[in-house]
């Protein structure tokens, strides 16, 4: 069912619209005694998801009972980033999902099922795992907030993703990410029906059903000057709310370009992207795009490690982004690249599979370190003055040497492709 629902390509809805429509919705949606509120954490900052916490902070009042930020496999937030996110909600509110030890399964996708999908690429069960908040904390309304954009994994993310995969355990995290990339990130990004999202719909249907969960999803776009803008704002509990935000969604992130690029200069802000595991958008968003013998500068000025945790660093570390088939023949020799698939589809989505380079200059990682993972390497000082974030406009830009980028400020809120690439994968 759908409670509220606005949006279009050239609307940009104010703070005090969404505020208005999130109460419509909850107004709509009836009393509710003990609320759990699920937005993203601060890597989605740009989805406005900070701001509509807020507001449900204050239209329950005593009645939201907590506040669980998806990580995924995400570090916690600092109290920094929980500031910056969500302003002066209390902090005891929040609490910190962890992925490894604190979730149920409410069920298993059968193995039948997910080698269907995916076409015989990957032959398991895949459980459905949620944060034990979810299944045992008594909530009568668990809202999920979040934005609707393309993704690697899940084709468009949020809706149930934001339920099995950001408040999921390691072994859903990992077995969903392994099909997608098993399957192929370039066959599902852009498109909300592929085999990671049947899987995800197949859990929410037979084990989801008794869970309170209103979905509320944001579509951010660009304006001409630069500045983002709320597009789209759509509430409910089914997937329609999800089919018609990623319809907009694909309208205003989605980049279709007449030709492939040479070179794509992106830079990731140093307050959002601290690792590899979270700056490499700005490779797979990218690689639709880019020709052949291409590159993509990547200018990661916070970049100062591989993984998000020190396990999955040690991982990328030790097998590097070394393409989908050396990937694939690791996961069957090596045991603990076996046991963590997450890890294994992050070296699969990082990699330029040897048709295009890619050039890291991280603030905070050293040459050797970022060579051995199969990237090159660019001292990050000397970058930013010939490619700087504070000069080039997102889109096409033109150097004073004549060097022509397609410059792109946050590689988070889109998706990039040419159109004879995007039409034959």
């Amino acid at each position: 069912m759908i409670f509220f629902a606005e949006g279009g390509a050239e609307r940009s809805l104010s703070g005090r619209e969404m505020c208005e429509g999130l109460y419509a919705a909850l107004d709509a949606i009836g009393k509710r005694k003990k609320v759990l509120v699920m937005p993203p954490d601060h890597t989605r900052l740009h989805s406005r998801a900070g701001e509509l916490t807020r507001f449900a902070w204050q239209y329950y009042g005593g009645r939201l009972a907590g506040i669980l930020p998806a990580l995924g496999t995400h570090a916690p937030m600092s109290g920094q980033e929980l500031t910056a996110m969500f302003g002066d909600i209390p902090r005891g509110l929040f609490r910190t999902h962890d992925w490894r030890r604190d979730v149920v399964t409410l069920g298993v996708v059968p193995a039948e099922f997910v080698r269907g999908q995916s076409e015989g690429a990957v032959d398991f069960g895949w459980p459905a795992e949620v944060n034990r908040l979810l299944a045992e904390g008594g909530y009568d309304l668990i809202l999920s907030i979040g934005q609707v954009v393309p993704h690697e994994v899940a084709g468009m993310a949020n809706y149930n993703k934001n339920i099995f995969v950001g408040a999921g355990g390691a072994e859903g995290i990992g077995k969903s990410h392994f099909l997608g990339a098993a399957y192929g990130m370039e066959r599902i990004m852009g498109r909300a029906d592929n085999p990671v999202r049947r899987v995800l719909n197949y859990a929410s249907d037979h084990f989801g059903r008794g869970l309170p969960i209103v979905y509320v999803l944001t579509v951010v776009g660009r304006e001409r000057d630069g500045t983002l803008a709320v597009r789209g704002l759509f509430i409910g509990d089914d997937i329609e709310c999800f089919n018609r935000a990623s319809s907009l969604s694909l309208q205003v992130n989605f980049e279709m370009l007449d030709r492939p690029i040479r070179t794509a200069v992106v830079y990731l802000d140093p307050l959002e992207y601290k690792s590899t595991w979270l700056g490499n958008k700005a490779i797979y968003r990218m690689r639709m795009a880019i020709a052949d013998g291409g590159e993509i500068i990547v200018l990661g000025p916070g970049v100062k490690q591989f993984g998000e945790d020190a396990q999955i660093d040690r991982l990328i570390r030790a097998y590097g982004y070394a393409g989908t088939q050396r990937v694939l023949e690791l996961v069957k020799t090596r045991a603990d690249l076996a046991a963590n698939l997450g890890a294994a589809a992050h070296l699969i989505h990082g990699s330029s599979e040897g048709r295009f380079s890619v050039t890291y200059c991280p603030g905070g990682l050293s040459r050797e370190e970022v060579e051995s993972v199969h990237f090159k390497y660019a001292d990050i000082e000397p970058m930013m003055r010939r490619y700087d974030p504070a000069k080039l406009r997102d889109g096409y830009n033109v150097l004073d040497d004549g060097e022509e980028v397609l410059y792109v400020s946050n590689p988070a809120l889109g998706l990039w492709a040419h159109r004879e690439r995007f039409a034959g994968v």
